[in-house]
Protein backbone atom coordinates (compact mmCIF):
# COMPACT_ATOMS: atom_id res chain seq x y z
CA UNK A 1 0.00 0.00 0.00
CA UNK A 2 2.81 2.53 0.78
CA UNK A 3 4.24 1.61 -2.58
CA UNK A 4 0.87 2.38 -4.15
CA UNK A 5 0.41 5.60 -1.98
CA UNK A 6 4.16 6.72 -3.39
CA UNK A 7 3.01 6.21 -6.67
CA UNK A 8 -0.16 8.30 -6.53
CA UNK A 9 2.05 11.29 -4.51
CA UNK A 10 3.98 11.85 -7.95
CA UNK A 11 1.24 11.16 -10.29
CA UNK A 12 -1.55 13.16 -8.98
CA UNK A 13 0.56 16.54 -8.76
CA UNK A 14 1.41 16.08 -12.62
CA UNK A 15 -2.83 15.50 -13.23
CA UNK A 16 -3.32 18.37 -11.19
CA UNK A 17 -1.65 20.47 -13.36
CA UNK A 18 -2.94 19.05 -16.59
CA UNK A 19 -6.57 19.27 -15.05
CA UNK A 20 -5.80 23.05 -14.69
CA UNK A 21 -4.70 23.53 -17.74
CA UNK A 22 -7.69 21.77 -19.77
CA UNK A 23 -10.55 23.87 -17.42
CA UNK A 24 -8.45 27.09 -18.73
CA UNK A 25 -8.94 26.05 -22.04
CA UNK A 26 -12.47 25.16 -21.28
CA UNK A 27 -13.23 28.13 -19.72
CA UNK A 28 -11.90 30.34 -23.36
CA UNK A 29 -8.30 31.58 -21.35
CA UNK A 30 -6.24 29.95 -23.33
CA UNK A 31 -7.13 30.27 -27.68
CA UNK A 32 -4.84 27.85 -29.64
CA UNK A 33 -2.63 30.70 -31.09
CA UNK A 34 -1.20 30.95 -27.32
CA UNK A 35 -1.20 27.45 -26.54
CA UNK A 36 1.13 27.09 -29.89
CA UNK A 37 3.52 29.66 -28.31
CA UNK A 38 3.80 28.78 -25.28
CA UNK A 39 4.42 25.83 -26.07
CA UNK A 40 7.43 26.79 -28.34
CA UNK A 41 8.56 28.83 -25.34
CA UNK A 42 8.52 25.87 -23.44
CA UNK A 43 10.47 23.48 -25.89
CA UNK A 44 12.69 26.56 -27.08
CA UNK A 45 13.65 28.05 -23.60
CA UNK A 46 12.51 26.76 -20.48
CA UNK A 47 12.77 23.03 -21.10
CA UNK A 48 16.46 23.45 -22.40
CA UNK A 49 17.58 25.16 -18.82
CA UNK A 50 15.42 22.87 -17.00
CA UNK A 51 17.84 19.67 -18.79
CA UNK A 52 21.06 21.99 -18.33
CA UNK A 53 20.06 22.04 -14.70
CA UNK A 54 19.60 18.46 -14.49
CA UNK A 55 22.69 17.38 -15.86
CA UNK A 56 25.06 20.22 -13.89
CA UNK A 57 23.69 19.05 -10.46
CA UNK A 58 23.63 15.23 -11.15
CA UNK A 59 27.03 13.57 -8.79
CA UNK A 60 29.77 11.55 -9.75
CA UNK A 61 30.24 9.05 -6.95
CA UNK A 62 31.27 5.87 -6.79
CA UNK A 63 29.05 4.13 -8.93
CA UNK A 64 29.37 1.00 -10.67
CA UNK A 65 30.38 1.86 -13.63
CA UNK A 66 28.30 -1.49 -15.21
CA UNK A 67 24.59 -0.09 -14.04
CA UNK A 68 26.11 3.56 -16.00
CA UNK A 69 26.38 0.92 -19.54
CA UNK A 70 23.25 -1.19 -19.19
CA UNK A 71 21.31 2.11 -19.08
CA UNK A 72 23.20 3.71 -22.06
CA UNK A 73 23.17 0.78 -24.08
CA UNK A 74 19.43 -0.37 -22.86
CA UNK A 75 18.24 3.01 -24.03
CA UNK A 76 20.04 2.62 -27.47
CA UNK A 77 19.47 -1.05 -28.03
CA UNK A 78 15.11 -0.34 -27.25
CA UNK A 79 15.31 2.73 -29.49
CA UNK A 80 17.20 0.35 -32.41
CA UNK A 81 14.37 -2.25 -31.86
CA UNK A 82 11.22 0.15 -32.41
CA UNK A 83 12.80 1.78 -35.58
CA UNK A 84 12.69 -2.12 -36.89
CA UNK A 85 9.32 -2.34 -35.10
CA UNK A 86 7.32 0.49 -35.27
CA UNK A 87 7.49 0.99 -39.35
CA UNK A 88 6.03 -2.45 -39.61
CA UNK A 89 2.99 -1.97 -37.52
CA UNK A 90 1.92 1.68 -38.48
CA UNK A 91 1.90 3.41 -42.14
CA UNK A 92 1.60 6.94 -40.98
CA UNK A 93 4.21 8.66 -40.77
CA UNK A 94 3.61 12.01 -38.35
CA UNK A 95 2.49 8.65 -36.11
CA UNK A 96 6.39 6.59 -36.42
CA UNK A 97 8.27 8.82 -35.06
CA UNK A 98 5.58 10.00 -32.22
CA UNK A 99 5.45 6.03 -31.44
CA UNK A 100 9.10 5.46 -31.23
CA UNK A 101 9.49 8.49 -28.28
CA UNK A 102 6.89 7.46 -26.80
CA UNK A 103 7.94 4.71 -26.04
CA UNK A 104 11.66 4.51 -25.73
CA UNK A 105 11.63 7.84 -23.97
CA UNK A 106 10.76 7.78 -19.99
CA UNK A 107 9.68 10.68 -17.48
CA UNK A 108 12.79 10.08 -15.89
CA UNK A 109 13.67 13.62 -14.57
CA UNK A 110 10.52 14.33 -12.65
CA UNK A 111 10.08 10.50 -12.09
CA UNK A 112 13.13 8.64 -11.98
CA UNK A 113 15.23 10.34 -8.55
CA UNK A 114 11.92 11.18 -6.06
CA UNK A 115 10.91 7.56 -6.50
CA UNK A 116 13.82 5.77 -6.10
CA UNK A 117 14.58 8.25 -2.93
CA UNK A 118 11.04 7.35 -1.00
CA UNK A 119 11.73 3.01 -1.92
CA UNK A 120 15.55 3.38 -0.38
CA UNK A 121 15.24 6.73 2.71
CA UNK A 122 18.13 7.03 4.06
CA UNK A 123 20.85 5.10 1.54
CA UNK A 124 22.82 6.32 -1.11
CA UNK A 125 20.42 6.85 -4.43
CA UNK A 126 23.08 8.99 -6.06
CA UNK A 127 22.95 6.52 -8.97
CA UNK A 128 19.52 7.99 -9.64
CA UNK A 129 20.67 11.78 -10.02
CA UNK A 130 24.02 10.32 -12.04
CA UNK A 131 22.25 8.72 -14.79
CA UNK A 132 20.27 11.59 -15.60
CA UNK A 133 23.54 12.93 -17.16
CA UNK A 134 23.50 9.75 -19.82
CA UNK A 135 19.92 9.42 -20.23
CA UNK A 136 18.29 12.94 -21.09
CA UNK A 137 21.15 13.45 -23.79
CA UNK A 138 20.27 10.24 -25.06
CA UNK A 139 16.40 10.48 -24.63
CA UNK A 140 16.86 13.87 -26.54
CA UNK A 141 19.31 12.92 -29.72
CA UNK A 142 17.63 9.37 -30.21
CA UNK A 143 13.90 10.94 -30.42
CA UNK A 144 15.15 14.21 -32.13
CA UNK A 145 16.01 11.14 -35.29
CA UNK A 146 12.87 9.20 -34.25
CA UNK A 147 11.36 12.48 -35.10
CA UNK A 148 13.18 14.03 -38.06
CA UNK A 149 13.76 10.61 -40.12
CA UNK A 150 9.54 10.83 -39.76
CA UNK A 151 8.90 14.27 -40.30
CA UNK A 152 7.76 14.19 -44.30
CA UNK A 153 9.64 14.11 -47.43
CA UNK A 154 12.68 13.12 -48.93
CA UNK A 155 15.25 11.82 -46.07
CA UNK A 156 18.17 14.72 -46.02
CA UNK A 157 21.09 13.20 -43.35
CA UNK A 158 22.63 16.76 -43.75
CA UNK A 159 19.61 18.21 -43.03
CA UNK A 160 18.78 16.06 -40.17
CA UNK A 161 22.06 16.00 -38.79
CA UNK A 162 21.74 20.08 -38.48
CA UNK A 163 18.65 19.84 -36.87
CA UNK A 164 19.74 17.52 -34.26
CA UNK A 165 22.67 19.38 -33.30
CA UNK A 166 20.30 22.95 -33.64
CA UNK A 167 17.87 21.13 -31.39
CA UNK A 168 17.01 23.05 -28.47
CA UNK A 169 17.14 19.93 -25.92
CA UNK A 170 20.35 19.01 -27.62
CA UNK A 171 21.44 22.56 -27.01
CA UNK A 172 20.70 22.35 -23.25
CA UNK A 173 21.96 18.67 -22.38
CA UNK A 174 25.55 19.50 -24.32
CA UNK A 175 25.65 22.35 -21.91
CA UNK A 176 24.69 20.68 -19.08
CA UNK A 177 27.18 17.77 -19.52
CA UNK A 178 30.21 20.57 -20.07
CA UNK A 179 29.42 21.90 -17.07
CA UNK A 180 29.40 19.01 -15.03
CA UNK A 181 32.51 17.65 -16.47
CA UNK A 182 34.64 21.00 -16.37
CA UNK A 183 33.01 21.82 -12.87
CA UNK A 184 32.92 25.54 -14.12
CA UNK A 185 31.83 27.89 -11.00
CA UNK A 186 29.22 29.62 -12.22
CA UNK A 187 28.41 33.01 -9.78
CA UNK A 188 25.48 32.68 -7.75
CA UNK A 189 22.84 34.66 -9.48
CA UNK A 190 23.57 33.05 -12.44
CA UNK A 191 22.44 29.58 -10.94
CA UNK A 192 19.92 30.94 -9.18
CA UNK A 193 18.73 32.41 -12.63
CA UNK A 194 18.80 29.01 -14.21
CA UNK A 195 17.40 27.15 -11.12
CA UNK A 196 14.05 29.99 -12.12
CA UNK A 197 14.03 29.27 -15.29
CA UNK A 198 14.00 25.37 -14.69
CA UNK A 199 11.15 25.39 -12.36
CA UNK A 200 8.95 26.84 -14.82
CA UNK A 201 9.38 24.11 -17.56
CA UNK A 202 7.84 21.06 -16.06
CA UNK A 203 4.78 23.00 -14.68
CA UNK A 204 3.94 24.87 -17.69
CA UNK A 205 4.48 21.94 -19.85
CA UNK A 206 2.22 19.61 -17.98
CA UNK A 207 -0.08 23.15 -17.99
CA UNK A 208 -0.37 23.56 -21.65
CA UNK A 209 -0.38 19.93 -22.51
CA UNK A 210 -4.19 19.84 -20.39
CA UNK A 211 -5.27 22.72 -22.18
CA UNK A 212 -3.87 21.02 -25.54
CA UNK A 213 -5.65 17.85 -24.45
CA UNK A 214 -9.03 17.16 -26.03
CA UNK A 215 -11.45 13.81 -24.97
CA UNK A 216 -13.21 13.31 -27.85
CA UNK A 217 -10.30 12.47 -30.21
CA UNK A 218 -8.79 9.69 -28.46
CA UNK A 219 -10.80 7.14 -30.17
CA UNK A 220 -8.76 7.69 -33.62
CA UNK A 221 -5.63 6.86 -32.03
CA UNK A 222 -7.15 4.24 -29.73
CA UNK A 223 -4.88 1.18 -31.98
CA UNK A 224 -1.36 3.09 -31.55
CA UNK A 225 -2.38 4.42 -27.81
CA UNK A 226 -2.52 0.77 -26.85
CA UNK A 227 0.54 -0.24 -28.12
CA UNK A 228 2.39 2.91 -26.86
CA UNK A 229 1.01 2.59 -23.50
CA UNK A 230 1.66 -1.72 -23.28
CA UNK A 231 5.05 -1.06 -24.92
CA UNK A 232 6.05 1.60 -22.62
CA UNK A 233 4.61 0.47 -18.98
CA UNK A 234 4.61 -3.46 -19.31
CA UNK A 235 6.83 -4.55 -22.41
CA UNK A 236 9.97 -2.81 -21.87
CA UNK A 237 10.41 -3.17 -18.37
CA UNK A 238 9.65 -6.28 -18.35
CA UNK A 239 12.63 -7.19 -20.75
CA UNK A 240 15.14 -5.20 -19.55
CA UNK A 241 14.46 -5.49 -15.86
CA UNK A 242 14.66 -9.18 -16.29
CA UNK A 243 17.91 -8.85 -18.00
CA UNK A 244 19.30 -6.75 -15.24
CA UNK A 245 18.17 -8.96 -12.43
CA UNK A 246 19.95 -12.04 -14.61
CA UNK A 247 23.20 -9.50 -14.45
CA UNK A 248 22.60 -8.82 -10.42
CA UNK A 249 21.61 -5.21 -10.33
CA UNK A 250 19.80 -4.82 -6.92
CA UNK A 251 18.74 -2.10 -4.48
CA UNK A 252 18.84 1.49 -6.05
CA UNK A 253 20.46 0.80 -9.34
CA UNK A 254 17.64 -2.12 -10.38
CA UNK A 255 15.13 1.08 -9.11
CA UNK A 256 17.00 3.62 -11.21
CA UNK A 257 16.97 1.39 -14.12
CA UNK A 258 13.16 0.09 -13.35
CA UNK A 259 12.10 3.99 -13.85
CA UNK A 260 14.76 4.44 -16.94
CA UNK A 261 12.55 1.53 -18.72
CA UNK A 262 9.43 1.90 -17.26
CA UNK A 263 8.31 5.71 -16.06
CA UNK A 264 5.48 7.41 -17.92
CA UNK A 265 6.36 9.12 -21.10
CA UNK A 266 8.30 12.06 -21.05
CA UNK A 267 6.41 15.57 -20.92
CA UNK A 268 8.49 16.95 -23.17
CA UNK A 269 7.75 14.26 -26.00
CA UNK A 270 4.60 15.54 -26.30
CA UNK A 271 6.40 19.33 -26.79
CA UNK A 272 9.24 18.12 -28.92
CA UNK A 273 5.91 16.31 -30.88
CA UNK A 274 4.12 19.28 -31.79
CA UNK A 275 7.76 21.37 -32.57
CA UNK A 276 8.84 18.84 -35.08
CA UNK A 277 5.32 17.93 -37.11
CA UNK A 278 4.87 14.61 -35.03
CA UNK A 279 1.23 13.63 -34.20
CA UNK A 280 0.94 16.35 -31.36
CA UNK A 281 -2.56 14.67 -30.59
CA UNK A 282 -0.86 10.97 -30.20
CA UNK A 283 2.24 12.42 -28.40
CA UNK A 284 0.00 13.97 -25.74
CA UNK A 285 -2.72 11.47 -25.07
CA UNK A 286 0.69 9.00 -24.77
CA UNK A 287 1.43 11.61 -21.87
CA UNK A 288 -1.25 11.28 -20.52
CA UNK A 289 -2.06 7.48 -20.35
CA UNK A 290 0.89 6.47 -19.65
CA UNK A 291 1.52 8.76 -16.32
CA UNK A 292 -2.70 8.06 -15.19
CA UNK A 293 -1.63 3.82 -15.69
CA UNK A 294 1.72 4.06 -14.08
CA UNK A 295 0.45 4.36 -11.04
CA UNK A 296 -0.80 0.25 -11.38
CA UNK A 297 2.33 -0.77 -13.35
CA UNK A 298 5.32 1.10 -11.05
CA UNK A 299 3.16 -0.41 -7.95
CA UNK A 300 3.14 -3.78 -9.35
CA UNK A 301 7.38 -3.55 -9.78
CA UNK A 302 8.22 -2.51 -7.04
CA UNK A 303 5.89 -4.67 -5.06
CA UNK A 304 7.27 -7.56 -6.79
CA UNK A 305 10.83 -6.65 -6.72
CA UNK A 306 10.72 -6.08 -2.88
CA UNK A 307 8.64 -9.83 -2.32
CA UNK A 308 11.87 -11.01 -4.35
CA UNK A 309 14.58 -8.89 -2.27
CA UNK A 310 15.33 -7.21 -5.25
CA UNK A 311 15.21 -4.03 -3.70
Amino acid sequence: MDNLILSLNIILPLFVLMAVGYLARRLKMLDDKTIRVMNNLVFRLFLPVLLCKNIMDSTEGNISGGVFIFAGVGVVALYLLLFLIIPLIEKDNTKRGVMIQAIGRSNYALFGIPLVQSIFPGADTSIASLLVAITIPLYNVLSVIALEVYRGGKTDVGKILKNIITNPLIIGSIIGIILLKTKLPLAPFITTSIGNLAQIASPLALFMLGAFFEFSKVGRNARQLTICVIGKLVISPLIFLSLAVWLGFRGPELASLMVVFGAPTAVNSFTMAQQMGGDEELAGQQVVFSSALSTVTVFLFVFAAKSFNLF
